[in-house]
């Protein structure tokens, strides 16, 4: 077999084999094959598409490359979800504990922000001393005695997507179907969870900007679990405007205790209920969906869901003072007040530009290595459909950085305000099951 005929077969848009893909795979990894080569594979594939079963033997094969969790020794159902990134996105800070506090077992293996969309390591360690590096038996007996753990993945957790995703990073072939899903389900079936809920976002401040092209990554990754025999759903949810108030690590962590509170946002509230819902009835943990979100409602409303993130914490070493007291967290040097200088309603808040804002801040990272600043972030005062009024308060800006006029531009510019109220869509398009 030779990589530079698999190179033409796909340039001629004909369909790879199993063999073939494990070939480039295993050959990328072991180094075999070389940059360029695989460079211009992935541009063939950007250009002439995978079908289905061309990217489930690629997720197959990315799954096989390296370890695979064996969670079997866990009792009970496995759940694990994964968001395609958003801005302001705390849903599994949120969504996890609720789910442990209703008997779900919850074995979660996360990952780190990068550019505008934050990740839920980077969050959960604006905690002091959070540990999210377990090791795998202390993970799997960790779940068991109190029912969550969300660690970071494994070195050689599906290394040809580490080498793959950095190659595209670099060669335009980040936007493509067929890769972004291997990518995805690759890193979530090995690591050996039962049932998996994919919360794919649409919209300014996702990877996906149309509702069609989000459909599309949703249906194909459901047909890739279905072929691989697990439990699959996925719900399309927007991400046109940030999830929440709070964009900034500890400001999401502080957001999410608040929502496990009863006292956070509504619509994060919602959507964290509404996905759990699907996911409870997966675990065969209630009968349909509206019974669902009743018991997870009620573990809000009796403290249960917060009692299982404060266990969470403790047992993996973060102090849990910061849950109980929310104002200990390191606070920003620059806090930042925005006012609205006219009259209308506020009718946009772009959720890409907040989130690059975010960055500029100090709370995102422009490359892999760059550290994160814990305290820095947006808080938005007011809801997408607000009246606003001239002097209202719009925003607060944390920061460590002296450039204050740069960051209110850069605010002014995200939002609009206008004479005319628009409706809110709901934050749940679709789901695909």
């Amino acid at each position: 077999m030779n990589i530079v005929d698999i190179i033409e077969k796909k340039r001629d848009k004909k369909e790879l084999s199993s063999e073939e893909i494990d070939f480039f795979i295993n050959g990328y990894v072991n180094d075999t094959i070389k940059d360029y080569q695989i460079s211009a594979l992935l541009m063939a594939i950007v250009l002439n598409g995978m079908n289905v079963k061309e990217t489930s033997n690629l997720t197959n094969s990315m799954m096989n490359s390296g370890d695979i969790y064996d969670l079997s020794m866990i009792e009970g159902i496995k759940c694990d979800k994964h968001s395609t990134g958003g801005v302001g996105d705390k849903t599994t800070l949120i969504l996890a504990p609720l789910l442990a506090s209703a008997g779900i077992k919850i074995s979660k293996m996360s990952g780190r922000g990068l550019g505008h969309t934050g990740g839920t390591l980077d969050k959960l360690e604006s905690i002091p001393n959070f540990n999210i590096n377990l090791e795998i038996d202390d993970f799997i007996k960790q779940v068991n005695e109190i029912g969550i753990a969300i660690i970071g993945q494994s070195a050689n957790l599906v290394p040809a997507d580490k080498k793959l995703y950095a190659l595209r990073d670099v060669s335009g072939t980040v936007q493509s179907i067929p890769l972004i899903a291997s990518s995805i389900m690759s890193k979530k079936l090995a690591s050996g969870s039962d049932a998996i809920i994919l919360d794919v976002k649409v919209g300014k401040g996702a990877f996906m900007k149309t509702i069609d092209e989000a459909k599309e990554l949703a249906k194909l990754m459901v047909m890739i679990g279905k072929d691989l025999n697990k439990d699959i759903k996925a719900v399309i949810t927007d991400m046109n405007r940030p999830l929440g108030f709070a964009i900034g690590n500890n400001l999401e962590v502080i957001e999410a205790i608040n929502t496990l509170q009863g006292n956070g946002p509504k619509d994060l509230e919602e959507l964290c209920l509404r996905l759990g819902s699907i996911m409870l009835t997966q675990a065969k943990k209630a009968d349909d969906v509206k019974q669902a979100y009743d018991i997870l409602k009620e573990k809000i409303n009796n403290n249960e869901a917060f009692n299982k993130f404060r266990d969470l914490v403790i047992a993996q070493g973060g102090d849990v003072s910061y849950v109980d007291d929310p104002s200990l967290f390191d606070k920003a040097k620059y806090e930042i007040n925005i006012y609205a200088n006219e009259e209308g309603f506020l009718n946009d808040i772009d959720a890409l530009s907040i989130g690059k804002l975010a960055l500029e801040l100090g709370a995102g990272r422009h490359t892999k290595e760059e550290a994160i600043d814990y305290s820095a972030g947006v808080y938005l005062h007011k809801q997408l459909g607000e009246k606003i009024k001239t002097n209202d308060f719009l925003a607060t800006l944390y920061t460590n950085k002296d450039n204050e006029n740069v960051f209110i531009k850069l605010f002014k510019d995200a939002i609009k305000i206008s004479s005319n109220k628009i409706e809110k869509e709901d934050l749940i398009k679709t789901i695909i099951q």
